[in-house]
């Protein structure tokens, strides 16, 4: 598809695209458009761009001073962001920003253990420092359930203090889990077909919840273990599906995730706050579902699942880039590299708005929700660009394009065309050193 073909849309996109300023201000209409939403989910085109992730912190943090959002949730496991939750909220023993994030260990590393994010953390903090003593402090919660292990240590660490028989109980019922080394990889290759462990964990989730309630004081301590009972559930189930049915495995995924935001403002609720809540998290998991190859594979999202839930009081922006560098690995659980990205496919809607770009800004957004020419021309599907932690461009168009209508997709996109590699808090050594300049399809 060649940019003459696609002339019209080009132009229309110059006409309603709004350029990105250095002021204040310039989001100024994305805001006004938001409204009263009470969940806004910021994605992500990749998991190592340091645009995206300085971008989604400037809107979170209009959003939070300017609408009232008291609730960050991003895709990262529970227990790990839970120690950077009290650390804004002055509750920990953690000195530093830097020192909070220490817990996230776990492969990808720099997804969360990153400067943009350290940057966002700490200004988290003195935001809460600065609020009055009756004053809601803002919260940093994980979705995610890749924490199987720690969940489990959190559960029985909890009840060895309140009540050792039951700790005894859990840790019998947990031993299932415990004879693959702490690691959820061996738990999974070692998975029979019986469903004991299943019934087993479900068995303590429903113990623990009955004595929370027995004690008639839901405590946040309570309400932090319950939660790490529910992720030990979910993620047996998770590793289970994954030998079978991918699919199915990806929903329970991004069930989990909504259920976790539906038990996250229940309890902030319950302080008598309209909780307003910011998700951080990969395009792929919050631009709906339906209008993506995903929908046509039985594959539901975080946010089609919250669009279903909250109508219009969700809304879902998304971002795009052209080419320039990501952080990425070349494999599963390989080193952090500094890899340069390819310009986007012809036809694509990245393609689009770089041509669009050319006369309109290199950067800017675009509201989609209003019925106008733009929003039309954009409905024709096309290919759209994800990157996860994995970049493989030399098998680009098969690893990392699928069909897309962004307009159902996302109330708003925005492109920055030109951007750059994250930098991880701790760099290795293919991060520092980079890639060479690509010479393909030449090889010279």
């Amino acid at each position: 598809m060649s940019q003459h073909y696609d002339q019209p849309v080009i132009q229309a996109i110059q006409a309603t695209g709004i350029p990105l300023e250095t002021s204040h201000h310039t989001y100024d209409q994305l805001l006004d458009t938001i409204g009263d939403a009470r969940f806004v989910l910021i994605g992500e085109a990749s998991h190592g761009t340091h645009e995206f992730y300085q971008e989604r912190a400037k809107i979170t943090s209009r959003l939070i001073t300017e609408k009232g959002f008291t609730a960050v949730a991003i895709e990262a496991d529970w227990p790990d962001t839970y120690r950077v939750n009290r650390y804004v909220r002055g509750l920990s023993v953690d000195k530093t920003g830097r020192e909070a994030l220490s817990s996230f260990t776990r492969f990808p590393t720099w997804m969360w253990g990153n400067t943009e994010v350290l940057r966002f953390v700490d200004w988290l903090r003195q935001h809460n420092d600065m609020l009055e003593d009756q004053e809601q402090k803002v919260g940093f919660y994980g979705l995610d359930l890749y924490s199987l292990y720690t969940s489990v240590d959190a559960v029985i660490s909890y009840l060895g203090k309140v009540n050792p028989e039951a700790a005894e109980r859990a840790r019998r019922r947990y031993a299932c889990l415990e004879h693959y080394g702490g690691d959820a990889r061996f738990y999974l290759t070692s998975l029979q077909l019986d469903s004991s462990c299943e019934k087993e964990v479900l068995k303590q989730l429903l113990e623990l919840q009955q004595l929370i309630a027995l004690s008639n004081q839901y405590s946040e301590e309570s309400f932090y273990v319950d939660q790490n009972a529910r992720l030990v559930s979910n993620a047996e189930k998770y590793y289970r599906a994954m030998l079978a049915d991918g699919a199915r495995s990806w929903n329970i995924r991004d069930h989990h995730m909504v259920d976790t935001l539906d038990f996250l403002l229940r309890y902030l609720d319950r302080q008598h706050i309209h909780t307003k809540v910011v998700v951080w998290a990969h395009n792929s998991h919050l631009g709906d579902a339906r209008a993506t190859y995903m929908g046509k594979e039985g594959e539901q999202n975080v946010g089609q699942l919250v669009r279903q839930r909250y109508e219009a009081q969700a809304f879902l922006l998304g971002f795009t880039t052209y080419t320039g560098t990501v952080t990425a690995a070349s494999n599963w659980d390989r080193p952090a590299e500094r890899k340069h990205v390819r310009p986007a496919l012809e036809g694509s809607y990245e393609s689009l708005f770089h041509y669009a770009s050319f006369v309109l800004a290199p950067n800017f957004y675009l509201l989609l929700q209003s019925p106008d020419q733009t929003r039309s021309f954009l409905q024709e599907p096309r290919l759209e660009r994800a990157i996860g932690v994995v970049y493989r461009p030399y098998t680009e168009r098969a690893s990392h394009y699928f069909e897309a209508t962004l307009p159902e997709q996302f109330d708003a996109v925005i492109h920055l065309d030109r951007t750059h590699a994250l930098e991880p808090l701790v760099c290795t050594p293919q991060w520092i050193q980079g890639e060479p300049e690509e010479t393909y399809p030449t090889g010279l």
